[in-house]
């Protein structure tokens, strides 16, 4: 019985940001749990790569080409999704942008513009064009994936963490209009993940060793650590859950 709360078999799920990292662990372990995956990213070539990894393990996926900075990527995205499968069960906004690590003084317009139409708009017009599906077919899940920066707010990394913020708030927003159409909307926010989008706090020996000492835990986080927490949200052992966000950060917000 307990398994089977975590089964989505049936089911189509639409997963960001998904050609490597935290979104390529997220697409990998919702299709082993039955899923049929739409593999998305800017770059179709290393979504089809994933794609392939998750059929060699016997899982059901395709690749989606989409830049959720872009208004006609998302839509034609979703003319896709619908012309393809009628209906959406699953999305998980995971893509997002982190173009600048620096003073906050010295943010660019550039670098400000380019987090914000990725982290705050990707995400609002992904989730609504998800809701409009999931609405017509009597319901669905969405889950953003955020980070610990919206409650503490990380040292060079404003505007990032601004926009991770204004994530959560989205993740409510949506949540108490879209429940009555059975549509929960949940976050997760993870702590210090290895992964190539946190290269900067890796690379820098530095930062990393001071981080990591700040972690009750004392490591980083693997990017399969965070998918367990999205499978959670997604799955029906979750069904009373809408409108909160899971902290995975070994405790460092402790």
């Amino acid at each position: 019985m307990g398994t089977e709360l975590f089964t989505l078999s049936g089911r189509i799920a639409l997963v960001t940001g998904a050609s490597r990292g935290i979104g390529e662990a997220i697409a990998r372990l919702l299709a082993q749990q039955g899923a049929h995956v739409l593999v998305s990213s800017r770059k179709p070539e290393a979504c089809q790569l994933v794609v392939d990894a998750i059929r060699l393990d016997g899982g059901s996926a395709e690749a989606l080409g989409c830049h959720i900075g872009g208004m006609d990527s998302i839509q034609a995205a979703f003319a896709q999704i619908r012309k393809t499968h009628g209906r959406l069960d699953i999305l998980v906004n995971n893509a997002a942008a982190n173009p600048y690590f620096g003073p906050i003084l010295d943010t660019s317009p550039a670098a400000f513009q380019k987090t914000v139409d990725v982290n705050i708009r990707g995400y609002f017009f992904m989730s609504t064009e998800g809701g409009k599906l999931m609405r017509e077919n009597g319901g669905g899940v969405i889950v953003n994936t955020a980070s610990i920066n919206a409650l503490q707010p990380m040292a060079l990394q404003g505007i990032y963490s601004i926009t991770k913020a204004a994530i959560v708030s989205m993740t409510r927003a949506f949540a108490r209009e879209c429940a009555p159409f059975g549509i929960r909307v949940n976050a997760v926010l993870p702590g210090l993940t290895r992964t190539r989008f946190a290269g900067a706090l890796f690379d820098n020996e530095d930062i990393y060793r001071d981080i990591v000492a700040q972690i009750p835990m004392g490591r980083h986080a693997e990017p399969s650590e965070i998918a367990g927490a999205v499978l959670y949200l997604v799955s029906d052992a979750a069904s009373y859950t809408t409108g909160e966000y899971i902290v995975v950060d070994g405790g460092v917000t402790i």
